[in-house]
């Protein structure tokens, strides 16, 4: 049996270098269209740039709060103003990425199928890496809620204490108590699949759902619905630690400016693609292009009580991630 191989035609002006600055753009643009969808928790975070030549640190803004004016005005009289308390928050930014080796049966002096059908995959990568690098800070927060309340440690966890509707809301409630403030009307909340499908099945859900599902308009990535003010996202990126026989699932559920996160636009998040023979003699043969990605990130929790870590056993026992 014959076995036909096809290959891609090469340019003769392979360029020996780097890729032009429109391709790179093109493929910079690209990668971040792909990435997006996947970064969940990048979604809510206060957002900052890449600061340009800004060393390894990051400052993000934090606000506290102003108190109440009760003291009644006087006709004609200036009362005394309140000073803005604005603090900063340093986080560390870290580099991240990965590539891929390609044949050199590829042709990029231009913008190459190949090379965008391969942006598809590291894309994939660098987006959950991002997303991990995001949800491993996130929950080390200190507010935490076991469950339904009625136990104070993971380790006391059963497999009967799984996401409930009342459980949502004894979280939202603390987060009232704490005048988190709101995104676009909403708090969020964070879950894996498993426990979102107890949540699911909880009765409230199914008839609030029946409710509002006509009326709501889903503008989040992973959005599966909402409920007592809360809108609902799903990611198999959230958090579960193994804790003896049972899995112990993280769900986060937070306000407006809980924490911050570098973005991946303005060089955050960047392509780079090497061309036949820019290796030099490490490639004397000019058999070898790669496709890569890097990213420079972090992310950083700026207010504690803005954010709840609701920590649930479920109906599965997936592994530990």
């Amino acid at each position: 049996m014959s076995t036909e191989t096809k290959t891609l035609n090469l340019n003769t002006n392979t360029m020996s270098g780097n890729l032009k600055v429109e391709d790179k753009t093109f493929y910079d643009k690209t990668l971040i269209h792909m990435a997006k969808p996947n970064l969940i928790h990048g979604q809510f975070g206060q957002k900052r740039n890449i600061p340009k030549n800004g060393g390894s640190h990051i400052e993000f803004r934090k606000f506290t709060p102003l108190g109440k004016a009760t003291t009644p005005l006087t006709e004609g009289v200036t009362p005394d103003g309140q000073n803005l308390d604005v603090s900063t928050v340093t986080a560390t930014i870290h580099q991240y990425g990965g590539y891929v080796t390609i044949s050199d049966n590829l042709d990029i002096t231009g913008v190459d199928p190949v090379v965008t059908e391969t942006l598809s995959l590291i894309s994939d990568q660098a987006a959950q890496t991002i997303d991990t690098v995001e949800r491993d800070i996130l929950v080390c927060g200190t507010n935490v809620q076991f469950a339904d309340g009625s136990v104070e440690a993971r380790s006391e966890l059963t497999s009967e204490n799984k996401m409930t509707v009342d459980v949502l809301k004894r979280a939202v409630r603390t987060l009232k108590m704490n005048n988190t403030p709101k995104i676009d009307g909403y708090y969020i909340a964070i879950m894996h699949p498993s426990v979102a499908y107890d949540l699911m099945s909880d009765p409230d859900w199914i008839d609030a759902q029946k409710y509002t599902s006509a009326n709501v308009k889903k503008i989040y990535f992973g959005e599966i619905g909402e409920i007592a003010g809360v809108k609902v996202i799903e990611s198999t990126e959230a958090k579960i630690w193994k804790e003896g026989e049972i899995s112990v699932y993280a769900t986060l559920i937070f306000g407006k400016d809980a924490y911050g996160i570098t973005d991946v636009d303005g060089g955050g998040l960047t392509t780079i693609v090497k061309a036949l023979g820019s290796a030099g003699t490490g490639d004397p043969l000019d058999q070898r292009s790669t496709v890569g990605w890097k990213a420079y990130h972090t992310a950083e929790i700026l207010v504690e009580p803005y954010m709840v870590r609701v920590e649930t056993a479920s109906s599965f026992n997936d592994d530990e991630n």
